[in-house]
């Protein structure tokens, strides 16, 4: 087995046909609601009966990746139990990826960038709007298109300054005193947590 493994290895990656870059979804062709394989599929079994609708169908056409840079980025920014924005048209977007804080703009290259506790800001012209998130992901298109998925977001200007103080003074009495792998790692997630709501305010 370990000589077919090594075998295996030993095989070039990729070959001349299949070196070509991988196409994003943005630059696929857009697709029909409909689920077409499902729906022939359900007619030869159950003929007399319409098909049911599949997700496919609740879905809305991609939109095609533009020919020239729009002037605008659409930016959906949802939560778990709420949307914040629904194909909100704005100039910018600044998003605090893992990576450092990240720009956005239209026309951006198609990036996957995760969330770390931090602010977003939203800026239409000479407004920006700021929001803490938790963290999350944030999913960029070719088509300038931003999806924003946070577990947990709050408008800035909602922040209550002295419970953020109070927050961060408690959790770092509590590492401090931690005397368990477990009590570190809670407390280290609060001492991090608060330090960037502050940091949020102040900074």
């Amino acid at each position: 087995m370990f000589r077919r493994a090594t075998g295996l290895l030993a095989r070039p990656i990729l070959s001349s046909a299949s070196s070509r870059a991988r196409p994003f979804s943005t630059d696929l062709p857009v697709s029909d609601s409909a689920d077409s394989s499902f729906v022939d599929a359900w007619k030869k079994v159950i003929p007399n009966i319409d098909p049911p609708k599949t997700p496919v169908a609740f879905m809305k056409p991609r939109p095609t990746t533009p020919s020239s840079i729009p002037t605008k980025l659409t930016v959906n920014f949802v939560l778990p139990y709420a949307s914040e924005l629904a194909s909100k048209e704005v100039d910018m977007i600044i998003i605090p990826a893992t990576t450092g804080q990240m720009g956005v703009l239209p026309g951006h290259v198609a990036t996957i960038a995760e969330l770390k506790p931090g602010v977003v800001s939203v800026h239409e012209g000479n407004d920006v709007t700021k929001y803490f998130v938790s963290s999350g992901f944030a999913f960029i298109h070719a088509n300038s298109y931003a999806d924003v998925i946070a577990v947990e977001a709050v408008p800035i200007d909602q922040i209550d300054p002295n419970l953020v103080q109070k927050g961060l003074a408690e959790f770092t009495q509590k590492l401090s005193s931690a005397s368990t792998d477990l009590e570190k790692a809670e407390a280290q997630i609060g001492v991090e947590l608060h330090s960037a709501l502050n940091f949020a305010l102040t900074g």
